[in-house]
């Protein structure tokens, strides 16, 4: 089968994994790896048809994620496709269902094998590489906002960095919610964006001040603040939003892709009433499985029902996995970054 393997770590935009100088990249194709056998009587082996690109996976090459796995390793987490194979005691599935799940590594290759339990069924309706688009970027903004924060109508939801992956999973979900959702992106294109999912407020951050936005938003609205800040960027931005926050509010802590991290000063914490959630969402599969699951078979409900939409930004092939992680790197998506097997090697825009 074909798979992408880290051989080393390195930044994976640098050079195309089958280039002219393959030893250059971190990453390889192999053509020939071996298929994947099933390993429990309730295993099932997947064909993979997408894969989705998110900044952990990328990080995850570059050797700055939480998680170092040994090399060589074949990245890779959420995923989508039809099933294969099955063990004896498989009672879930069938060959040829649809499915789709989330793996801690492995899913960037032809095949993947997993236990059933930790496979969901693909509704009808729903295209599956949108499907593999789902369980990380969705998964991690709907437990922050619905389990975690709590969200409701009465609120006012901030999301920084919302033109990305968990970005604008955030804004759809928030206005599930009911609540009043602001967004900040930068740059014409990401507005007219988020404009276009219904979002109650967008700030260009390539011409517009946020905290001098946000304020003037906030008293066409009579409101009085932010009462939850969703924010997967970290670094000056945080402190700069920290100051429309509420009495009350919520800070969730999703990630730093501006690579700086943020100090929340306690004090100021403490006198506000501020909670702060910390949220690593895959540490769920091991603390809190019925959590993740539930969320995730909400997350698949709501696309059938047409309540959320899921956007790709950009397909590529394997061969072109440098040029998937560059478009992450370099902040290029609107939504998500996949790649595809059986497709069109040409890498193509999905908006």
């Amino acid at each position: 089968m074909e798979a992408l393997l880290c051989k080393r770590l390195g930044d994976p935009a640098s050079s195309a994994p089958e280039g002219k100088n393959p030893e250059s990249s971190p990453i390889v194709v192999s053509r020939n790896h071996p298929i994947p056998e099933l390993d429990s009587p309730t295993a099932v082996r997947v064909k993979v048809k997408a894969t989705s690109l998110n900044y952990a996976n990328y990080l995850q090459v570059l050797g700055k994620y939480q998680e170092k796995p040994p090399l060589p390793f074949i990245p890779g987490s959420d995923y989508a496709g039809t099933v294969d194979a099955v063990g004896p005691a498989v009672t879930k599935f069938k060959v040829g269902d649809r499915v789709c799940s989330l793996a801690s590594l492995g899913s960037y290759a032809t095949f993947i094998v997993q236990d059933q339990s930790l496979l969901f069924g693909v509704p009808k309706g729903c295209d599956l590489v949108a499907a593999a688009a789902l369980p990380v970027a969705f998964g991690t903004s709907h437990v922050a906002l619905v389990h975690r924060a709590n969200l409701t109508s009465s609120q006012v939801l901030l999301v920084l960095g919302a033109a990305g992956g968990v970005g604008v999973a955030a804004v759809q979900i928030g206005k599930v919610c009911g609540a009043v959702v602001i967004a900040v992106a930068r740059g014409p294109g990401k507005v007219q964006f988020l404009k276009s999912l219904g979002v109650d407020h967008v700030v260009d951050l390539s011409n517009q001040n946020v905290t001098a936005s946000v304020k003037e938003f906030l008293k066409s609205r009579n409101l009085k603040g932010v009462d939850v800040l969703y924010d997967p960027v970290g670094g000056k931005l945080t402190k700069e939003t920290m100051k429309l926050l509420n009495w009350g509010a919520q800070i969730l802590v999703i990630g730093f892709a501006s690579g700086e991290i943020p100090v929340i000063p306690a004090n100021i914490t403490l006198v506000k009433n501020w909670t702060v959630h910390g949220l690593y969402w895959g540490s769920y599969r091991i603390h809190r499985p019925a959590v993740l699951e539930d969320s995730i078979r909400e997350l698949l409900s709501w696309v059938e029902k047409g309540l959320i939409t899921i956007h790709i930004s950009h397909i590529y092939s394997l061969s072109e996995a440098n040029l998937a992680f560059s478009a992450i790197k370099d902040r290029k998506a609107i939504g998500k970054v996949m790649i595809a097997f059986d497709d069109p090697g040409s890498a193509r825009s999905k908006l």
